[in-house]
């Protein structure tokens, strides 16, 4: 399947924020990407504008394709409570995200190779499919004879900085605790503005 492949800090640039993590590029180029970037006046962005923007950065923050995306957010719209919170502990909850959560990849690109390379195991099962939705409850580990491979002890942190996991240095293992609260998710996404997109 298609994925974006490029520059990071590009996209970054595009929107204005560091979305991939830490960037000494980013940081020595914060303008627009683009031959105008640094002097363009840019003209007033639309309220649409504002909203497709919004939307294309959560796209591009956790990896996600259009139709991925679009699928998560009609199966947010029919769960109980408000969408745009349910869109994001949807988006929270694909196994390839858990992985870098946890500390075992350095990025979400890195996580989806990972799971994809099937090193990753989940509830006592290898599991090879990044999109796969963790319950609250459900272990995540890394396999048995993946453990001493050097890009994973590379990586790998020694304790879990969010309130939602649980993490074993010692097993490699984690463990999904329960549905994370919107103040806990660290992401700067506006989710109001992609839940009014999506209902014009």
């Amino acid at each position: 399947m298609a994925r974006y492949t490029g520059p990071t800090t590009k996209i970054a640039r595009k929107f204005g924020e560091p979305i991939y993590g830490a960037d000494k590029n980013y940081e020595r180029k914060t303008y627009p990407p683009g031959q105008h970037g640094l002097g363009k006046r840019r003209k007033k962005v639309s309220e649409y504008g504002i909203q497709l923007q919004e939307k294309q950065k959560a796209k591009y923050t956790y990896g996600l394709l259009e139709r991925q995306f679009r699928n998560l957010y009609d199966k947010a719209s029919r769960m109980k409570g408000r969408k745009g919170e349910n869109l994001l502990f949807l988006l929270e909850s694909r196994l390839d995200n858990i992985v870098y959560r946890l500390g075992i990849a350095p990025t979400r690109a890195a996580a989806r190779q990972l799971v994809t390379h099937r090193h990753i195991v989940l509830n006592g099962k290898i599991c090879n499919i990044p999109s796969s939705l963790v319950k609250p409850g459900d272990a995540v580990s890394v396999r048995e004879r993946s453990k001493a491979l050097e890009v994973i002890q590379d990586n790998v942190n020694t304790g879990c900085k969010y309130p939602w996991l649980e993490w074993d240095i010692t097993s490699l293992s984690g463990k999904f605790l329960s549905r994370p609260d919107r103040t806990e998710i660290p992401e700067n996404i506006k989710e109001q503005l992609i839940v009014e997109l999506y209902s014009k």
